[in-house]
């Protein structure tokens, strides 16, 4: 229901987007910072927050798919395969050192 009354304010949709971009970006900056820290009990206070923002992430985006406002195609077998392919060929850790 939007709470746009009059031209005033966001909208429940606009709001919505506006906090899944602000995790994505919290998201992004947490793991950042974890692979630059070297210390074992900093690196698992962060991993812990970037699975927090993940997880709050994910809700956010469940909200807006439920209401229809963020529509996804879902990949076809040969799509996945495709990409499982790809990794496996071109982004082995092994195949860097």
């Amino acid at each position: 229901m939007p709470n746009n009354m009059e031209g005033r304010g966001l909208t429940d949709r606009e709001m919505v987007q506006l906090c899944l971009e602000l995790e994505k970006g919290r998201c992004r900056s947490i793991s950042s910072t974890m692979l630059e820290t070297s210390h074992k009990e900093l690196r698992d206070i962060y991993n812990n927050c970037l699975e927090n923002a993940t997880d709050n992430h994910y809700k956010l985006y469940e909200v807006m798919e439920q209401k229809g406002w963020y529509k996804t195609e879902l990949a076809t077998p040969e799509q996945v395969i495709k990409v499982q392919e790809y990794m496996q060929n071109n982004l082995h850790p092994d195949d860097q050192f």
